[in-house]
């Protein structure tokens, strides 16, 4: 049972977690939670955080990318688990996402079939890309794409997603606080490329780190973190209506976390910044709840 709690990658799940917290912060504001509703989302997205790291699993074991690797072990390379029960555990945890969605779905949209086929069609594309990531031929993890991915699915679609469900209203500035869950979740991604940019170079992986090498790859992770927390702190300067308001600003204090990866990034070598990994993922974390007790915290002043 350990190797396949080891398989999931638990410390990665915060990324799922974030982005919900986020888009429920928002919507709090606006709507009575439906908490069916916010828990299936939830559970849909950690499902498909699990489907993404099987595949990731599956696949690098499969390419040869994972030989050389720094990191923490994956279950494939190191003969923990079989390629073909990982492939069967990615199948399922799949259906289950899928299951899961249509569930949410059939909550959400009871009377409006068109809205549910649309998000419907992004929980589709999103599986897949959560495969095709390191898995089939020409999987786009390997060249350089993953950040795309990470930052709209992660970001954009489960932020705004999560915020549409509840609300079933449309305000485009829930992107700016979902830009920033987008980019810190690709910050994340860029801590791993950078620690693996040496193996991923052996393995014909080009990931953005590998293509554009270590000191830009730096000022590309300086760029996503002062990014994710400019977009939110401007979603807030465009609401901004009382002093109290200011109450909102609360996620700045996850810069004093965020600084830390930044010097971690920029300092240390590949075989150190396995750790600051975690530490991202956890920043991320903070800057959500964060961000969500300064949303709550507004609301009850006001």
């Amino acid at each position: 049972m350990m190797k396949w709690i080891k398989a999931f990658r638990l410390r990665t799940l915060p990324l799922a977690f974030s982005g919900w917290m986020v888009g429920i912060s928002i919507a709090a504001r606006e709507v009575t939670i439906s908490y069916g509703i916010a828990l299936l989302t939830l559970l849909t997205a950690f499902l498909l955080q699990i489907v993404s790291n099987l595949a990731n699993d599956y696949g690098d074991a499969s390419s040869g990318v994972d030989a050389h690797r720094k990191g923490e072990q994956r279950m494939v390379n190191s003969g923990q688990i079989s390629s073909q029960a990982m492939k069967r555990a990615m199948i399922l945890s799949s259906l289950l996402a899928f299951v899961s969605g249509i569930i949410l779905l059939f909550l959400a949209f009871p009377d409006d079939w068109k809205t549910a086929l649309v998000f419907l069609c992004l929980g589709l594309v999103g599986i897949a890309a959560a495969i095709k990531y390191t898995v089939g031929k020409n999987p786009y993890g390997y060249a350089g794409f993953g950040d795309v991915f990470v930052f709209v699915f992660f970001g954009l679609v489960l932020v705004f997603g999560t915020f549409y469900l509840q609300t079933i209203s449309l305000d485009f500035a829930v992107l700016l606080p979902a830009s920033s869950i987008g980019l810190l979740s690709v910050g994340v991604l860029n801590v791993n490329n950078i620690r693996d940019i040496e193996s991923d170079k052996l393995a014909g992986k080009n990931s953005i780190p590998v293509r554009i090498g270590r000191k830009n790859a730096v000022r590309y992770h300086v760029f996503l973190l002062i990014s994710a927390v400019f977009a939110s702190t401007l979603y807030v300067l465009l609401s901004y209506q009382s002093s109290l308001d200011f109450i909102q600003l609360l996620f700045l204090l996850s810069c004093v976390f965020l600084v830390k990866n930044l010097h971690a990034v920029s300092s240390l070598g590949s075989e150190e910044l396995d750790p600051f990994l975690k530490q991202m993922a956890i920043s991320t974390l903070l800057f959500s709840v964060f961000f969500a007790i300064g949303q709550a915290a507004n609301m009850f002043f006001n």
